[in-house]
Formats: structure tokens, C-alpha cells, sequence
């Protein structure tokens, strides 16, 4: 009896002592968790300019540079003594002109703060959304410029004209340079100056973007206008090397000569043959178009020609004219300088001058006069042809082309308040940083 019950015992004796040393696997999870909790934890990396950094060893500040501060006097709140400035200064020579610190422009200050004396290890100077020049002065002085990576976007845009066309762009939060490429586009079919309630627009583009704040608006691949009861399409095409905006119909939305020398501007005073004259007060003949717009302003030759005269008269004041054809010639007066000689060959949209008031003139305006077979005549009143259609073996390419770009067109939907839809490409329109 006894030698049965005793192997019982041995057995129980074992069973009792491997509960009490063995951990289950529940044991281990809660011993790992508690493990686990008690080794801290990395901070993530943060990039800046190219710099990586951690979060938690850095102030970072940014702020904007005063009126009359020099690069020495934006150290000195950080002790950096002037040989190193100096060593800084040098070595920027070949990157960036310190001279041209500008006013109103962002700089960041990076201080590293995890020992017990804050050092100012990096300052960066915003010369542009895209371009930053980096003072390292972490361990020995030196200094790089950083570029940051540009996006393209495409963007869709459909809006109707509520005051103008620079309003609606701005409406629709995008650039107004946007507004100045859609007048480049139409700028031979649209009176830009006579936009009226009625008129719409849609536009497929291109926006570049760093870190996803707006840096600049790309190419519009298409566009539509609608003007005074006319609606106008362009698409943009390589032909013989040459991107230019074609119609509908394959026909250069580009004509002969550009409607307006100035770009936006305001038409003060219009050809006319009688006009109460503002300096010799009496009424006479205006065969002319006035420009209101701040002095300086470019001035545009309208086409493609030869400067027959670039000279100075008491009424005119500083004025250039151009020849264009045996046909048609042009003259821009009360400029505050020429920037073109007489002889010298010009093309449509060159800057030929800047908007003044030299001569017979009350403020800074442009007066535009238009010759046809020697007659001044109203430049709105012209019928001016097309240039280079698409030729025969671009056609069949062209065509296809136009078909996939007006679809998209058709698919935006004007509504009564300015919109915007975005491709789905674009992800983050905020600005990391400060929004120059």
C-alpha cells in the first residue's frame, strides 16, 4: 500500500512545484508590457531646410526681419561674437548677397536648448518659399543655400466675373499671376477692359507648390471665356517646336498685334475726335488711347516691327514708335524712359518703355496711337487676321487633343459665386511655414 501511495506523492510534490516556477504566457505579456513602458521612447525626426532635428532639443522661432537690421544685428541676441559673423559673413559671399537682406522677409532662428547653455546652432534667412540660405554654426561656421522640392499640381477652376478678373482669381484662393497668363492667352480675342457681369471663365492649369503652399502658377493647358456673347477656347499645343494656344477650329489664338500695350490697366480716355483737353484746356481731337497706370509701369510693343523713332517733343515727352508693316504703325507717348533705340528690331510684347508723364501730361499714363495706311484710326475699331493655323500634318494629333481637353472643360460647372475643384493629386494647401 504503501509503495502505491508514494509515487502519488513524488508526483504531486512535482506537479506543486512546477506551478509555483513557471510563467504563463499572459505572465510574459504583462512583463513585457511593463518593460517596455520603462525604456523611453525616441522623439521622430523633424526636417527643416534640410536639417534634422529633434523636437525636443530645439526652440525653433521664426519672425520677420525689422526695418534697418543688419545680418550682425539679428545674431546678437544669441552671443555670437563678431569673428564669427565675420567668418559667416565671408563665406555667404559666394551664396547669397548679405546686402540684400530685405525687410518684411522671414528668418528662423534654431536653438538647441538640451544642455545647460542655449547655443543658437542654426539661422535661416527666407529669400524665397523655395529658397532658403542656412548660417550653420553648430560646429565649424559655414553656409549653403537649400532649395525645397517643387510639386505640380493640376488644378480646375470654373468661376463667374463677379467685379473683375483679378477678384475672381483671388476668389478662388490661387495666384493672381494666374489672372495675368489667362490675359496672355486671350489677350487678341478679350477686351480685358470692358469685362462685364455676364462674363465666366473655366481653366485647366498647373500650379507648382512647396511644401504645399502656392510658389508659382504653371502652363494652362485649356481654357474657355466667355465675352459679350462670345465664347473663346485655346489649347495649348507644340507645333514646330513651338508651344502656342490654338481655337476650335485649329486657327493661333495669337493675331498680329496684342489688344492692350499695358497689362491690366485702366482706359482713362478713349480716340475720339473731340475731347476737352485736361493741360491746354480746350476741345480738340483725342486720336488716342490713354492707359491710366502708376508711373514705371512696362510698356509693351503691340507687335513685331522696327522702332522708327525713339526720341523726346514737348507734347509727346519721351515716346517710341514702331513700324510694323507696310500697313500698320504704333506710338507710345509720356513714357519716363524708352528702353528701346531708334533701327532696332522689336517683338510683340517686349518691354519698349515705362509709364511716365513727360510731355503735355496731367499724371503718369500711357496715350496709345494706332496707324492704319497712314491714318490715325481706333486700334478697337481694327479687324486684325490670325497668324499660323495648325498645319496639315499636326491636324489628325491636334484634333485629338482638343477633344480630351474640351471634355474636361465641359465637366466644370459654373455656379452663381466663384469656385474651385481641385484635382485629387493635391493633398495639403496649408503652409508649414511662414507664407511669404
Amino acid at each position: 500500500m504503501l509503495r502505491q501511495i508514494t509515487p502519488f506523492l513524488i508526483a504531486l510534490a512535482l506537479l506543486s512545484s512546477c506551478k509555483k516556477g513557471t510563467t504563463t504566457n499572459s505572465d510574459k505579456i504583462n512583463e513585457s508590457e511593463e518593460i517596455a513602458d520603462s525604456i523611453p521612447v525616441a522623439e521622430p525626426k523633424i526636417e527643416f531646410a534640410g536639417i534634422e532635428y529633434d523636437a525636443a532639443a530645439y526652440e525653433v522661432d521664426s519672425s520677420k526681419i525689422r526695418t534697418n537690421q543688419l545680418f550682425a544685428d539679428l545674431l546678437k541676441p544669441y552671443q555670437i561674437d563678431y569673428s564669427t559673423i565675420q567668418i559667416l559673413v565671408d563665406k555667404s559671399a559666394s551664396v547669397f548677397d548679405l546686402r540684400k537682406l530685405q525687410a518684411g522677409k522671414w528668418m528662423t532662428y534654431m536653438v538647441r536648448t538640451n544642455d545647460s547653455v542655449e547655443h543658437l546652432d542654426y539661422f535661416i534667412y527666407h529669400h524665397s518659399l523655395k529658397e532658403k540660405v542656412v548660417f550653420n554654426i553648430k560646429d565649424s561656421a559655414y553656409v549653403y543655400l537649400f532649395e525645397s522640392p517643387v510639386d505640380t499640381i493640376q488644378r480646375k477652376l470654373s468661376s463667374r466675373i463677379s467685379k473683375t478678373l483679378y477678384h475672381s482669381i483671388l476668389e478662388n484662393n490661387t495666384s493672381y499671376e494666374l489672372g495675368i497668363k489667362l490675359s496672355e492667352v486671350f489677350a487678341w480675342q478679350v477686351d480685358f477692359f470692358k469685362i462685364d457681369a455676364h462674363d465666366h471663365f473655366k481653366v485647366i492649369y498647373d500650379e507648382y507648390r512647396v511644401d504645399g503652399a502656392l510658389y508659382a502658377v504653371g502652363n494652362i493647358s485649356s481654357a474657355e471665356f466667355f465675352h459679350r456673347g462670345d465664347t473663346f477656347r485655346a489649347y495649348y499645343y507644340l507645333q514646330d517646336d513651338v508651344h502656342t494656344y490654338f481655337d476650335d477650329e485649329g486657327r493661333s489664338l495669337r493675331k498680329a498685334f496684342l489688344k492692350a500695350p499695358l497689362k491690366y490697366s485702366r482706359i482713362s480716355s478713349r480716340y475720339t475726335k473731340r475731347r476737352f483737353h485736361p493741360v491746354q484746356r480746350r476741345w480738340k481731337a483725342h486720336l488716342g488711347t490713354d492707359y491710366a497706370a502708376p508711373r514705371g509701369t512696362p510698356i509693351r510693343s503691340v507687335g513685331d516691327g522696327v522702332v522708327i523713332a525713339a526720341s523726346y517733343t514737348g507734347g509727346n515727352g519721351n515716346y517710341v514708335k514702331v513700324k510694323h508693316n507696310a500697313t500698320y504703325t504704333t506710338q507710345y507717348l509720356h513714357m519716363s524712359r524708352r528702353a528701346v533705340r531708334q533701327g532696332q528690331r522689336v517683338t510683340q510684347g517686349q518691354v519698349i518703355g515705362y509709364v511716365g508723364s513727360t510731355g503735355l501730361a496731367t499724371g503718369p499714363h500711357l496715350c496709345f496711337r494706332f496707324w492704319m495706311h497712314g491714318r490715325q484710326v481706333d486700334p478697337f475699331s481694327v479687324k486684325i487676321p490670325p497668324s499660323t493655323p495648325i498645319t496639315d500634318e499636326h491636324k489628325e494629333e491636334y484634333f485629338k487633343k482638343r477633344d480630351s481637353l474640351r471634355h474636361e472643360l465641359d465637366l466644370l460647372v459654373l455656379t452663381q459665386k466663384p469656385t474651385h475643384s481641385v484635382d485629387s493629386s493635391e493633398t495639403n494647401t496649408e503652409n508649414s511655414y511662414p507664407d511669404l
